[in-house]
């Protein structure tokens, strides 16, 4: 059999899909290397399934990103002599567009994963509470809570920005 036939509909699904889902793994691990690993290795666990897995298959892909993801921040929390931290780097893209989003990208690479997770569920992938607490095997209040303080956390983080030129300025002030 054809690696065409046996996965078909793979081809379809990255094509059209593969952007929006390369974008969510660059939120939940901080960069866009380990986002590539990420989704990397959920499509493999996917073509392993993929005879059981007939339905949603972009849901089945979503799930298992966020599942690699919060299974690497739990292996983090066992070992962190043996992760490296995600250091974000202070490359000046070329537009103020980019430059928001880079910082963007940046302060959530500060958050905890499991709050960086949750955010990303919630505000990005625009996952109810209930969908979200169901995608990472949690409960509705662990999700609202978490959310809460995550966002307390990432409003700390940019209060400083200066928005007005899409750009970040350092200091403590408000």
């Amino acid at each position: 059999m054809l690696w065409s036939q046996r996965f078909d509909g793979l081809d379809t699904l990255v094509a059209e899909r593969g952007s929006a889902l390369l974008g969510t793994a660059v939120l939940l691990t901080g960069s866009r290397a380990a986002g590539e690993d990420l989704l990397q290795a959920a499509l493999e666990r996917l073509m392993r399934s993929w005879g059981r897995v007939r339905e949603d298959r972009e849901r089945y892909l979503r799930r298992t990103m966020y599942h690699l993801a919060v299974d690497q921040w739990r292996r983090r929390r066992r070992r962190p002599e043996v992760f490296l931290e995600y250091e974000p780097t202070g490359r000046p893209d070329a537009t103020d567009a980019l430059d928001l989003r880079d910082a963007l990208i940046q302060a959530l690479a500060q958050l905890s994963p499991r709050q960086r997770t949750v955010l990303v569920l919630r505000y990005w992938e625009q996952l109810s509470e209930t969908e979200a607490a169901e995608a990472l095997g949690c409960s509705v209040g662990t999700v609202k809570s978490t959310a809460s303080r995550g966002l307390s956390r990432l409003r700390e983080l940019t209060a400083t920005w200066d928005l007005s030129g899409h750009t970040t300025t350092k200091g403590t002030g408000r």
